[in-house]
């Protein structure tokens, strides 16, 4: 367990008045509760006596960059965001290694492991979310691996030995993401994916195609419509069979079929859940003293698992319990990222409705593929691979509703203005 306690920074109306600060406990040390440990001492410096406390052993790290970690392209330091001085610096006292363990509501405090206890005046829950391993035969074989932080990258680092065989099952954004990394160091890779195509919430078939291509032409053999039956092995995982009854060597199986919001500390705290712990607008539980943010929270039926969502939910949060007006309305999700180094950009709906039209360029030699699905002269949806030039563009008309006002700059481009002439 770490430490990193100092005096705070700055000062409030209630410190001026004599009166206590309010004892302020984050739950989660991930990306969601560092972006709001940032706001919320730049917004309100000293207003609270904070103490974040976090499971994994080390501070915030960038989890967007777990592939690299996994491929060798960056070290662990180049993963995290601030250093202990940071925390420190502003007041923030960081407890790591540590799980919470109970919310007493009734008495107002947290415990962390099997004896520490920490007060709160108010509590947020940034606990994110769980990896889901398929409920089949097999999944609890040594050798079997969820990808999900720095201990799974170490876990699969190292059964990633030479000459072995992995398979990746799941062909979302995660699944993607451990396949390169492991074709990076070399290991015969196999992506298994259950949809007729890659990342089907982000990408149309098209677009899917194109990035198994380009999945390929790493050395990752891409299986689409493939059902894991079971796992098997005598004391280890050595091979998973498909429901049609093909059977594929592995020495490694590293499971990404997604996540779970983590809600058993507050569904123990009896604090409302549905699918996460359910929040209002300002990012409220059922409880008017404790909060959720991030991959753990469900604001009006919506689960998200992307950074941007847990961003405005840092936000928001931040400017509330600042004093400030503050509201969150939803996210409208897009996905930008680049899948062996093929640039990919999503956003709205993907597939084409009935009542709306789709505006496509596709040249599949060169990777690059366009399409705009518009409807009554707006813009509901694009997926761009190849060249995502356009995409903050695109994402500005999708959030706001306003009318097109020139679909060849979405497609090809806005024009480079002209010098004016000597």
């Amino acid at each position: 367990m770490a430490t990193s306690p100092k005096d705070t920074r700055g000062h409030d109306a209630r410190a001026e008045s004599g009166l206590p600060r309010e004892r302020l406990v984050v739950v989660g040390n991930g990306m969601a509760s560092l972006r709001f440990l940032e706001r919320l001492t730049e917004i309100a410096p000293g207003r609270y006596d904070i103490t974040c406390i976090g499971a994994e052993p080390t501070v915030a790290y960038n989890r967007v960059l777990l592939s690299s970690l996994l491929g060798g392209e960056v070290d662990e330091a180049a993963c995290a965001f601030r250093g202990l001085d940071w925390y420190a610096d502003h007041g923030i006292r960081l407890i790591t290694g540590a799980p919470a363990t109970r919310i007493d509501r009734e008495n107002g405090y947290v415990r962390v492991g099997e004896t520490h206890v920490l007060p709160f005046d108010r509590l947020v829950l940034a606990v994110g979310s769980l990896p889901i391993r398929l409920p089949k035969p097999g999944m609890d074989l040594p050798g079997v691996i969820t990808f999900r932080d720095l201990a799974d990258v170490a876990a699969i680092r190292k059964a990633a030995v030479q000459h072995a065989r992995a398979i990746v099952i799941g062909g979302g954004l995660l699944g993607l993401e451990a396949a390169v990394g492991l074709a990076r160091l070399g290991v015969e890779t196999t992506l298994l994916h259950v949809m007729d195509r890659l990342m089907e919430r982000q990408l149309d078939h098209h677009a899917a195609a194109l990035v198994k291509r380009a999945m390929e032409a790493r050395g990752v053999r891409v299986i689409l419509k493939a059902d894991t039956a079971r796992l098997e092995g005598d004391g280890r995982v050595e091979r998973l069979v498909l429901a049609d009854g093909t059977a594929l060597p592995a020495d490694l199986v590293v499971m990404s079929v997604g996540v779970r919001p983590s809600v058993a500390l507050a569904q123990a705290a009896e604090l409302a859940v549905g699918r996460g712990i359910t929040v209002d607008d300002r990012m409220t539980t059922s409880d008017p003293r404790i909060f959720a943010l991030g991959e753990c929270a469900e604001h009006r039926g919506q689960i998200y698992g992307l950074v941007e969502p847990a961003y405005e939910h840092a936000e928001t949060l931040a400017r509330h319990l600042a004093g400030e007006p503050a509201e969150y309305r939803g996210t409208a999700l897009s996905t930008s990222l680049k899948v062996s180094g093929l640039p990919v950009f999503s956003a709205g709906i993907v597939d084409t409705p009935d009542d709306a039209e789709a505006i496509v360029l596709s040249d599949p030699g060169a990777g690059l593929y366009r399409k705009l699905l518009v409807r009554d002269g707006k813009l509901i949806g694009a997926v761009f691979v190849g060249d995502i030039a356009e995409q903050g563009a695109c994402k500005g008309l999708i959030r706001s509703g306003d009318p097109i006002e020139n679909v060849d700059d979405l497609m090809f481009g806005r024009p480079v203005p002209e010098p004016l002439a000597a």
